[in-house]
């Protein structure tokens, strides 16, 4: 267990995890993604991010044929409410739709009630109200255990959260991408995890100047130390970074071990301050 006694926890609704995830959504259903889900578990991880359209299901069929019921101690956490286009990725907020998507994932994922499902992106056509309603069925039916909202303003997640219970908040953001500052503050009022995707900025922090002098005095790479910004900046950010390496998992999780000062923390900070 690499980072678990250093990382501390996050509540997912009644549930808690570890403070860094794995996101999936370069995984493929080969025997090198099934290695790195297995080793990303050996070492602590236990609360692991997919989406339907995750290389065209791929990802889920990973994770449900190296998973599955087999460790009931790991989180997984899926999303629906995207398709893949001809003009590329869209949304489908149906009921109907997602009715389909999350019976189609169970199956996917092998499992019998989805631990977190997520509303990928809210369809501009369907109001959130509904969308998120036949979510609060099938969390009724078993079929769901927590509910929670990918992409949304603060006012989209007031209006769902009259719907259901929502746990947590899936929106872009790190160190150089602070658009959703605003949305962040709000889940850490209400006590809803706030999960930032792109946690890394897809590797590229080469902007960040400020970033990488600091990560050379602190022997850290400058990865590491965008995640252990990402830590300190509120208790409720659960980022996933995601990799196929099992050398770069080792290392986001060893983001755990660094002791950011306060001082530090503060000069990335303002070095890369969010809109206005």
């Amino acid at each position: 267990m690499v980072a678990s006694v250093r990382l501390g926890t996050v509540s997912i609704g009644d549930r808690k995890v570890h403070r860094l995830g794995l996101g999936t959504n370069r995984v493929t259903d080969t025997e090198a993604s099934r290695a790195l889900l297995r080793r990303a578990v050996e070492l602590g991880v236990d609360f692991i991010d997919t989406a339907d359209v995750y290389q065209s299901t791929a990802s889920e069929t990973a994770i449900g044929a190296t998973l599955g019921t087999s460790f009931p101690n790991v989180l997984v956490a899926t999303k629906g409410g995207m398709v893949r286009t001809p003009e590329g990725l869209g949304t489908n907020g149906q009921p109907a739709h997602l009715r389909e998507s999350v019976e189609a994932s169970l199956r996917r994922l092998r499992l019998d009630c989805i631990e977190l499902y997520q509303l990928h992106r809210v369809d501009p056509e369907v109001p959130i109200e509904a969308s998120v309603g036949v979510l609060r069925e099938m969390q009724k039916a078993g079929q769901i255990r927590r509910i929670g909202l990918s992409n949304v303003t603060v006012e989209e997640t007031e209006r769902a959260r009259r719907v259901a219970t929502i746990v947590s908040v899936q929106n872009r953001y790190n160190l150089l991408e602070r658009d959703d500052e605003r949305v962040l503050e709000y889940c850490e009022h209400a006590s809803i995890a706030f999960i930032p995707w792109t946690p890394l900025l897809r590797g590229n922090l080469q902007r960040a100047k400020k970033l990488a002098d600091m990560a050379v005095r602190y022997g850290a790479t400058p990865h590491q130390l965008a995640l252990r910004w990402l830590l300190e900046r509120s208790p409720v950010v659960l980022p996933i970074p995601g990799t196929l390496s099992p050398i770069h998992l080792e290392e986001n999780l060893a983001a755990a071990e660094i002791e950011l000062s306060r001082e530090d923390f503060q000069e990335l900070s303002e070095a890369s301050p969010p809109p206005t």
